[in-house]
């Protein structure tokens, strides 16, 4: 199934829409109510909301391919778990540190590659299907949103530490930074890295779908 606008087919038609959106809900619950920082699992939040109002706003307008919203689903649990904790002291990211053999808690570096690499394909749906530019500004402009809305993410991120947390140590532990100078930097470098593989992979895949 490709994206398209106007689909004819509704929420209650879509099975695996459906699936997607309890099985969202059911975690964002969990994580909410098992949280041990409820503050930061609300902060972490605004986003997650921001992009479902986003979602469900346009779902007769513009309908995604099952391939974006498996793309999104996989993202925004990937999110909602890192909300759950602080990122410096996430369980799974514990784990990595103990599998890779690293003093750092990894689990921040892999969300900002999720974001580009699992949101970067349906900004090329919307750009391709819902706003029809040309070929190679439906693969050019989601690395380049990715990476622009990275370095706003740190920056909003930034002023959050700095206003809610009157910047001291508690707004450092929030940032996620673990001592690192150059994390921002690092995390905007990992959305992009991941922006990069996912538009190369799909100009492979639909290269060759063209060709068959």
């Amino acid at each position: 199934m490709s994206a398209t606008l106007k689909p004819k087919k509704r929420l209650w038609q879509q099975p695996l829409h459906l699936m997607y959106s309890a099985l969202f809900l059911f975690f964002w619950v969990y994580t909410g109510l098992t949280t041990p920082d409820l503050k930061n699992w609300l902060l972490e939040n605004v986003l997650t909301l921001s992009l479902i109002i986003f979602l469900v706003a346009f779902y007769n307008i513009f309908r995604f391919s099952d391939a974006s919203y498996t793309l999104i689903f996989l993202f925004l649990l990937l999110h909602v778990y890192g909300s759950q904790y602080q990122y410096a002291d996430n369980p799974f990211g514990e784990w990595l540190k103990g599998q890779l053999g690293v003093a750092r808690n990894h689990y921040d570096r892999l969300v900002h590659l999720g974001y580009g690499l699992l949101l970067t394909y349906p900004l090329h749906e919307v750009l391709a299907f819902g706003f029809k530019l040309r070929s190679i500004l439906t693969y050019l402009l989601p690395v380049e949103l990715i990476l622009s809305t990275s370095v706003l993410y740190e920056l909003v991120e930034w002023m959050v530490a700095d206003w809610v947390y009157g910047g001291g140590e508690q707004g450092m532990v929030f940032l996620g930074m673990q001592g690192d100078i150059w994390d921002a930097q690092k995390d905007v470098a990992m959305a992009l890295a991941g922006s990069l593989v996912a538009m190369a992979v799909a100009y492979v895949f639909i290269k060759r779908k063209l060709e068959v």
